[in-house]
């Protein structure tokens, strides 16, 4: 899938929902030190550079050199480009040595992933018996009860142009494959709920469905799924109080886990 998101890496640099403080003071407050991150699958870079305010280094890897050629620098992130089919010795030339790692961090990209593949790589890169695993996803958007209606009429119609992965995504992460210990203070590993909200008007609320996998691939195959008819459902929800912007909400839903019990390379 990573063409699609390198063909629109501007687009979805723009529209793609940022993560709020919460998320990342808690997910930083099971790791009891704070050297360095990998960022797996960081896009334009979104979570690494919130996770370069807490740890002194990040390494943000990803598929699409578009995608970090859009990525915000900072003195301590390292963007890497990696292929898609990476090996321990890859891992160790371009990104961190063995068990260097406290935290690997992955944003709404670990249902695109070879998961048994990636977990020996998580459980070679982090340090034992501490580093810990962070995946989170973020759902379909919430305006209000009008704009909702009339999202979940589109969203099903979008349905067939996502790929089988996105159920991941629509389970909040609840049955994604995920063979780690409960974090201390924890007595499971998730999914734990945050929330992340943007005001915005409804062209930058088309402006992020038009950055979505299911809405490219639907445009390859000749489908305009935001139609006239459509446009215009979403602009009289959307007007129906008078007022052009609204609070747009995204629930994230985290998985975060300790190596200790994780695959075994």
């Amino acid at each position: 899938m990573a063409e699609l998101f390198t063909e629109q890496a501007k687009q979805y640099s723009e529209a793609r929902p940022s993560y709020p403080p919460e998320l990342f003071q808690f997910i930083a407050s099971k790791t009891p030190a704070r050297d360095l991150v990998w960022d797996v699958g960081t896009g334009s870079g979104q979570a690494a550079v919130s996770l370069a305010g807490i740890y002194k280094n990040v390494v943000g890897t990803d598929t699409s050199q578009n995608q970090l050629e859009f990525a915000a620098k900072l003195p301590n992130i390292r963007y890497q480009y990696t292929s898609p089919v990476m090996t321990i010795a890859d891992l160790q030339g371009s990104v961190a040595a063995q068990s260097s790692v406290d935290l690997v961090t992955i944003a709404q990209a670990m249902h695109w992933f070879d998961l048994p593949k990636f977990y020996q790589q998580v459980e070679w890169v982090l340090k034992k018996p501490h580093g810990v695993i962070a995946a989170w996803c973020y759902t379909v958007p919430e305006v209000n009860e009008s704009v909702d209606l009339v999202f979940e009429k589109f969203y099903a119609d979008s349905n067939p142009y996502w790929d089988p992965a996105r159920d991941l995504v629509n389970d909040k992460y609840r049955s994604i494959e995920f063979p780690f210990k409960p974090v201390d203070g924890e007595d499971d590993t998730g999914p734990f709920r945050f929330k992340t909200e943007r005001i915005m008007d409804l062209e930058a609320y088309f402006t992020y469905i038009r950055s979505w996998s299911s809405y490219q691939t639907a445009k390859k195959e000749g489908v305009e799924l935001l139609r006239n008819d459509v446009i215009e459902d979403f602009e009289r929800a959307w007007n129906e109080d008078g007022k052009s912007k609204k609070v747009v909400t995204h629930p994230i839903y985290l998985r975060i886990g300790k190596v200790g019990n994780a695959c075994q390379t």
